[in-house]
């Protein structure tokens, strides 16, 4: 469940209670729904109890409560629980990630771009259109990019005010090689300044490198799998149940989550980054993404052990690591930037 399906879901629940004459308000356009902002509060988090309240005539926990009784139970959604004034705090279930990963598989390059299929955009932005020297020039070109990825076509309003780097764009791809030239370039928001470092640092600590390391690793776990004989399937990834349970799979732990999180969370991050004119935000939920797999990777091994046989945990992690690989892959590719098959 993408946070625009989720987005939906609670617009419907809001709906369905006006019409019921649950709540006496006028039905939103939309509702806002985002990660919490700690973790430990669930996937998702939306303020509409809260928005709604006054309208109401009501305490925002009483609106808050309506509305979790209405969206209890719905496919996809495990839990709803009310948090502080009035937020609504939603944990998706493993089937809701293990539909994401179908779909990210499904789409491929077209995941997170509209564009995807109708060849390159780059080019066709007018010559100084964002001021003068090299980050203007990379930023027009990415947004162009990224404008097209979001859908939206014609010349937007409101180009951003870059601070200027004093390097020309040869001198910097000479200096750092194309990657790194392009990712110090489109890193910081408009307003702030481009560091440019004396050289790339191949290793974790540069951001640059852990995105394509991350990558890179995804289409190892690809290769090796293949190596050992099997292929991804989509399904839990939660380590087999050994409890006495029933359950064929422990829930997924909280890296799974936290990770299903920033890979539903992509297209909209294309989308706020065309709205917003600010490549810097995908560039930074790429950065995030990255992490939160490597995080994953080590709760939650793709391939087997010592002489374990793959099993069924194995071919659903190898999954969630591929459809993790496409969208760092659909990433990169808006920012121009290559995501190798091998680091």
């Amino acid at each position: 469940m993408t946070p625009a399906e989720l987005s939906r879901t609670v617009l419907r629940s809001v709906r369905g209670a006006v019409e019921e004459r649950e709540l006496s308000v006028p039905v939103p356009a939309r509702i806002v729904v985002q990660p919490p902002p700690r973790p430990g509060c669930g996937d998702y988090a939306s303020n509409v109890a809260l928005q709604l309240a006054k309208p109401a005539g009501r305490p925002a926990r009483e609106v808050a409560e309506i509305l979790r009784k209405r969206l209890a139970g719905t496919p996809g959604i495990d839990r709803v629980e009310i948090a502080g004034p009035g937020f609504l705090n939603f944990t998706l279930g493993d089937g809701a990630l293990v539909a994401l990963v179908r779909d990210v598989l499904a789409q491929g390059t077209a995941y997170g771009d509209r564009s995807a299929g109708n060849g390159p955009v780059a080019g066709r932005v007018s010559a100084g259109r964002f001021g003068p020297g090299a980050r203007a020039a990379v930023v027009g070109e990415v947004l162009e990019r990224i404008g097209a990825a979001a859908g939206r076509t014609g010349r937007a309003d409101g180009d951003p005010a870059l601070v200027p780097v004093p390097e020309d764009l040869a001198t910097l791809t000479a200096r750092l090689g194309t990657d790194e030239a392009r990712w110090i370039l489109l890193r910081p928001a408009a307003h702030d300044p481009v560091r440019v470092p004396e050289r790339p640092v191949q290793r974790e600590s540069n951001p640059r490198f852990r995105v394509q390391y991350a990558h890179a690793r995804t289409r190892a776990l690809v290769r090796n799998a293949a190596d050992l004989g099997f292929l991804s399937e989509p399904g839990g990834v939660g380590a087999p149940a050994a409890d006495g349970s029933g359950a064929e799979f422990r829930p997924a732990p909280a890296s799974a989550h936290a990770l299903h999180t920033l890979l539903a969370g992509h297209p909209s991050v294309v989308e706020a980054a065309a709205r917003l004119r600010a490549p810097d935000r995908l560039v930074r939920h790429l950065e995030a993404m990255a992490d939160a797999f490597f995080r994953w990777h080590d709760d939650c091994p793709p391939l087997p052990v010592g002489e374990q046989k793959p099993l069924a945990v194995h071919r659903a992690r190898l999954a969630l690591a591929e459809a993790t690989g496409t969208v760092l892959a659909n990433g990169l590719r808006l920012l121009g930037i290559s995501a190798p098959e091998h680091l």
